[in-house]
């Protein structure tokens, strides 16, 4: 489970830079599903928006977060590809760096496209490989501290490419499919950054924080050298904004 608190304090900082483009052409819309909401970025923006939203995640942690920040939102657990909604219940689907952590990309999008009423928008970041500095530091860190990863690689890598996924958006019958880069410099301080991201916990760096002090403070001074590059002007990174309509 995550430590939903640091991991708002920490990453959700981070994924506030593609919130407005991602809901840039959903205003407007009445009822917005907030796809794995995180610690609910997305669904502030969105009630402020004037949207009714219903945010999910597959974390209690991180839904029961949300709920308590947002109580004019409703809030439950799911997780894709099978969402608890019937068909054409929205207008509007968002979600942020959700896409790149489901087990089957295309069933997921059949899935956002069934509980999207005819005419409704879609919007889905993810982050853009090899452009992630923020978080590269960290597993190069692991990396040469000889601490080896704790998550293999993801399936979503190979659907990745902005052509590739906007096939498969068409294959999902979705229509008009856009994809934009957006890209961004993570001004943090590196300490706060190290702290809160280890300490959020997650599959990929916490198992850092779960090492013999010896290790973990290996990788720290591994990620410190990395780091230091980008303390003044902050960590370089990318991302992918994917825009679609149901037909």
């Amino acid at each position: 489970m995550v430590n939903a608190e640091m991991y708002d304090r920490g990453f959700a900082r981070l994924t506030r830079h593609t919130v407005a483009p991602l809901l840039a052409r959903s205003h407007g819309a009445r009822r917005l599903l907030d796809v794995g909401c995180g610690s609910g970025v997305v669904t502030e923006a969105a009630l402020a928006l004037g949207a009714e939203v219903t945010a999910v995640d597959a974390d209690p942690a991180m839904a029961e977060l949300t709920a308590r920040r947002f109580p004019g939102a409703a809030v439950l657990r799911a997780a894709l590809p099978g969402l608890p909604f019937g068909d054409g219940a929205f207008d509007a689907v968002a979600g942020n760096f959700l896409i790149n952590h489901v087990p089957d990309t295309a069933a997921s999008l059949r899935e956002l496209r069934r509980v999207l009423r005819p005419g409704g928008t879609l919007a889905l970041s993810w982050w853009k490989a090899g452009e992630m500095t923020a978080t590269a530091v960290l597993s190069d860190a692991m990396d040469a501290a000889g601490l080896a990863p704790a998550a293999p690689p993801r399936p979503f890598a190979a659907d990745a490419d902005p052509e590739r996924f906007a096939a498969l958006l068409a294959a999902a019958g979705f229509a008009g499919a856009e994809v934009e880069s957006v890209r961004w410099r993570h001004r943090v301080d590196l300490d706060t950054w190290w702290t809160d991201v280890v300490g959020a916990g997650g599959v990929r760096f916490g198992t850092i924080a779960r090492q013999p002090p010896a290790v973990t403070g290996r990788v720290r001074a591994h990620y410190e050298r990395l780091a230091a590059p980008y303390a003044r002007d902050g960590f370089p990174v990318c991302a992918h904004i994917a825009h679609a309509h149901h037909p």
